[in-house]
């Protein structure tokens, strides 16, 4: 099977009629015709004003792959999304890019579902900057979105996935079609680019190992961004990160402010050091008063000291200046020593 592909590197052009020069094709072709599209369900669109945006199969080294069905956000608002589609022509099947636009072109008339039934769309559309979901075709939760309205829609059980060819779709383009297609186009945004990249790097996608029925149908929103959600809110907390950092110096700088009061209780340690030197000083005076007290008791005049005892008394609401002043007569205390030595 795979000795039949053959992968040619030049641009082909396939006949007029399904390919206008203002439609994108790839650069390669194959003489393989792509699977049958798989039967899946659609996701819950995840928010309003995004558009469906149909799976299909893309060609990689591997060889066939599928890209799941996707919600995503147009590039800008009134714009609906033309899918892209595999078409013969040239001895082999080249893809036909999808594009946005203000409508919708042709697709090569194959049923993506969920309002691509081939021709045109019928999904929703818009009015008055505001995307409206046919809830016949659209899976949108309406206590939410509630821009809706239901129109039923005709079912279409053909899964083929490519035009022209041995087994493909016979349609061609319409007039509506063809100015559609000649019209201004936007291309595939880069959410768009990414999700067809991260089905490309899953094997499991590979038609050869899923046999036409990928496990990954479709999702509610882009394969790169699924795998961020984690990615997409990190950079969110990232950007909380370098306030809290920021915050970090503050508290730092506080710590030395801290450390500089430290320093203010150091000093006021030394003080107490220096202030119990003159208790020390002051403890000798006591020793000093005694031998007066020792004199006072021989005189009996002596006695009547004990009168003074009032004094200390008038001296406790002011302790601190009492100190001091105690301290004073301690060297006049001290001259009474020698009297002890001429006895």
């Amino acid at each position: 099977m795979r000795s039949s592909i053959v992968l040619r590197t030049a641009v082909l052009a396939l006949a007029a009629a399904f390919a206008p020069a203002s439609q994108a094709q790839v650069v390669l072709s194959i003489n393989v015709a792509p699977p049958i599209l798989p039967v899946y369900a659609q996701p819950l669109c995840p928010e309003d004003g995004f558009l469906w945006t149909p799976g299909y199969w893309a060609y990689g080294d591997q060889g066939y792959f599928w890209v799941p069905g996707v919600w995503l956000q147009p590039p800008s608002v009134g714009l609906l999304w033309t899918p892209g589609y595999w078409g013969w022509g040239s001895g082999g099947y080249a893809w036909n890019a999808g594009y946005w636009g203000a409508q919708v072109g042709f697709y090569g008339g194959v049923n993506y579902g969920f309002g691509y039934g081939g021709v045109g769309f019928e999904g929703g559309r818009w009015e008055s900057g505001h995307f409206a979901y046919n809830t016949a075709v659209a899976n949108i939760n309406t206590t939410v979105i509630h821009n809706s309205y239901r129109t039923n829609v005709a079912s279409n059980n053909v899964r083929t996935s490519f035009n022209g060819g041995t087994g493909g779709l016979k349609a061609t383009p319409s007039a509506a079609e063809r100015t559609a297609m000649n019209a201004h186009h936007t291309a595939a945004t880069p959410a768009q680019t990414a999700h067809k990249a991260a089905a490309g790097k899953d094997r499991s996608q590979l038609a050869s190992v899923n046999h036409g029925k990928p496990a990954s149908a479709a999702m509610s929103r882009p394969a790169a961004a699924a795998s961020r959600p984690v990615a997409a809110n990190k950079p969110a907390a990232a950007a909380n990160r370098p306030a809290a950092t920021a915050s970090h110096p503050a508290a730092a700088e506080s710590r030395p402010a801290a450390a500089a009061s430290r320093p203010a209780a150091a000093e006021s340690r030394p003080a107490a050091k220096a202030s119990r030197p003159a208790a020390a000083e002051s403890r000798p005076a006591a020793p000093a008063s005694r031998p007066a007290a020792a004199e006072s008791r021989p005189a009996a005049a002596s006695h009547p000291a004990p009168a003074n005892k009032p004094a200390p008394a008038a001296n406790h609401p002011a302790p601190a200046a009492a100190h001091p002043a105690a301290n004073k007569p301690a060297p006049a205390a001290r001259q009474s020593k020698p009297a002890p030595e001429k006895k």
